[in-house]
């Protein structure tokens, strides 16, 4: 959904597993990976029957799909394969590399945006897209020509590497940032590489634009973590706006109750490298329950520091806010909401919201299901 977006990271019912039920009681069904059982050509037909119709090459996206299962040990349930399909429906229409509409227009906006931030003249601009590049057209007639993420990526690492302006108009750092089938997180599939079950000849920037990889990282993106959501609506959230962002804004929604204190749903209940004395607006509202949580400040922060994993909704900090709060309303609170974060890409042309996202995705979802 984004370019450069901040948040860029499902539950999953395996009917009649004993273990699912016994962890419903604690913290609901998490995904769980397991070695595939079924026969792989079994698999293989299952996901294929349930890609639409008119999709090209549906055989080749149920190989790549049920491939990545099998790396990474993911239960190909109907539940996990359909929730990788309505992502890949929602994101892309299944196309490898979509095109992206405007798509050179959007980029150089997106370039004076970040020329006029860092007061590089427009005339340098200009005169830099007019350099000649190796293949004889100039980097302005090369941007002219993008048609999607992979074209614009591979043409900003080539003005990066040539051009002066290049390094300081981008500071070394490719603005793509989002790309491929599932438009999964290049960062996030750089910093989870380890295992990746294929050849490589140009780096993970440009497998993530592949079929292969998009779908690959894409399904570790929305599969591989844990979670403590009953309703998938909410690991499809996550994939929008990260990991645990809807068990945490749950978590900032009963802060907010508990303190009288107005809070943004947002997911990130901690201010990323803020000192202990500069806490952020989350922060701050846990801190004004110190005494009620018998919990100091560095206590409050370790906790807090915990949000980024599946182990938060056991923690004791997790426990007293929601305790506080459910007997302020005599109401059981609930344990996940979706974030209320406002999409942002100059590729977005139109107010969206990962509710808008989240529900989307989720309406594909049922959609696969009843196929």
């Amino acid at each position: 959904m984004k370019y450069n977006g901040r948040k860029g990271r499902a539950l999953l019912h395996q009917r009649g597993s004993l273990v699912c039920l016994l962890l419903l009681a604690l913290v609901g069904c998490n995904t769980v990976p397991q070695a595939p059982v079924a026969p792989v050509q079994d698999v293989r037909a299952d996901i294929e029957r349930r890609i639409p119709a008119k999709t090209s090459d549906r055989d080749g996206w149920a190989a790549d799909i049920e491939a990545a299962f099998v790396a990474q040990r993911i239960q190909p349930n109907v539940e996990n394969i359909c929730a990788v399909l309505a992502v890949i429906e929602q994101e892309s229409g299944y196309q490898a590399d979509p095109p992206v509409a405007n798509l050179p227009q959007v980029a150089r906006q997106e370039i004076r945006r970040r020329a006029s931030a860092k007061r590089i003249p427009a005339m340098l601009v200009d005169a830099g897209l007019r350099v000649k590049a190796a293949d004889g057209r100039s980097y302005g007639d090369k941007l002219a020509g993008v048609r999607t993420e992979r074209d614009l990526s591979r043409l900003y690492e080539e003005i990066i590497d040539r051009l002066p302006m290049g390094k300081r108009l981008f500071a070394g750092s490719n603005p793509v940032q989002t790309g491929g089938a599932m438009q999964v997180s290049i960062p996030f599939a750089q910093a989870h590489a380890q295992g990746y079950p294929y050849p490589m000849q140009s780096g993970i920037r440009d497998e993530v634009f592949s079929r292969r990889g998009g779908v690959y990282f894409g399904t570790m993106h929305l599969l591989g973590y844990q979670t403590p959501y009953t309703r998938k609506v909410h690991r499809f959230a996550d994939y929008n706006a990260g990991w645990y962002a809807s068990r945490n804004a749950a978590f900032q929604s009963a802060v907010a109750t508990a303190t009288g204190t107005p809070l943004e749903l947002d997911g990130d209940v901690l201010l990323p490298g803020a000192p202990l004395d500069k806490p952020g607006q989350t922060e701050r509202a846990v801190r004004s329950l110190s005494a009620q949580l018998q919990m100091d400040e560095g206590e409050i922060r370790r906790g807090l520091e915990q949000a980024g994993t599946l182990s938060f909704s056991e923690s004791e900090l997790h426990g007293r806010v929601f305790a506080i709060a459910e007997a302020r309303t005599g109401q059981v609170l609930p344990r996940a909401v979706i974030p209320g974060i406002r999409l942002d890409s100059p590729k977005i042309t139109r107010e969206l919201t990962t509710e808008w996202f989240a529900n989307r995705v989720d309406e594909r979802y049922r959609q696969c299901l009843q196929r």
